[in-house]
């Protein structure tokens, strides 16, 4: 569907649908300009619904909002990748730990349901939709936790690291199998199944430890990339 005819039809949601998915597959670079003129010439708008949709954005932290009306997508900081990396292991160790430790016969069935279909996303090489479903198996393991507070901080992590994954799952698709991703999450699957909290504990540090290490390797091998990083 014409994407200025997707955005009518839901008003302010629809821009805001539209510009999300393009800042998260990256067609929209890091500190591009989002002009508010120019983006109510695309989607057939007045200012105010751009506006709102920007300011949701902003929100999302995938924007950022500049003086008269002119706005650009977020910068990927990654000076900050370290401290990143470290949150996110604290969060993914923790919620792991509580679901192998806590999980019920419903939980593992909502952790197996997302992981088919992150299984299918892998398969399809649909970088947007890794992304997306890999986050619903994260969540479907912190949910089994039982700890909302982790549960929130870790969902915020994830979010927040959309675009790096983005870029991950590229450059291991074209230098590695995808099937190292499934195999990991199969193996997370599994110590939470046998409530093996050591072990669930030891594949969630790995599992951060290799996303970190990929993407490093990612940006060795494309340090003259164009993407303002």
């Amino acid at each position: 569907m014409d994407k200025k005819l997707t955005a009518k039809a839901a008003g302010w949601k629809g821009v805001y649908d539209v510009l999300r998915r393009e800042i998260l597959s990256l067609t929209l670079k890091p500190g591009e300009l989002l002009d508010e003129t120019g983006l109510s010439r695309r989607f057939g708008f007045s200012r105010s619904p751009i506006r709102e949709a920007l300011i949701r954005l902003s929100g999302d932290g995938l924007v950022v909002n500049l003086p008269n009306r002119t706005a650009i997508v977020a910068p990927i900081d990654i000076a900050s990748l370290p401290q990143y990396v470290d949150a996110l292991d604290l969060a993914q160790r923790s919620n792991t730990r509580l679901a192998a430790e806590l999980r019920s016969e419903a939980d593992l069935a909502a952790i197996a349901r997302e992981q088919k279909g992150f299984i299918a996303a892998v398969k399809s090489a649909d970088y947007l939709a890794m992304s997306e479903t890999n986050k619903a198996f994260h969540m479907a393991i912190a949910h089994a936790g039982r700890n909302p507070y982790l549960a929130a901080f870790y969902e915020k992590l994830l979010d927040e690291g959309r675009r790096l994954l983005h870029l991950h799952f590229d450059y291991i698709d074209r230098t590695n199998d995808g099937r190292l991703l499934t195999d990991e999450h199969e193996e997370m699957i599994e110590s939470i199944r046998a409530r093996d909290v050591a072990r669930a504990d030891s594949l969630a540090h790995a599992h951060t430890r290799q996303f970190r290490d990929r993407f490093l390797d990612f940006l060795r091998a494309n340090h003259t990339s164009s993407i303002a990083l």
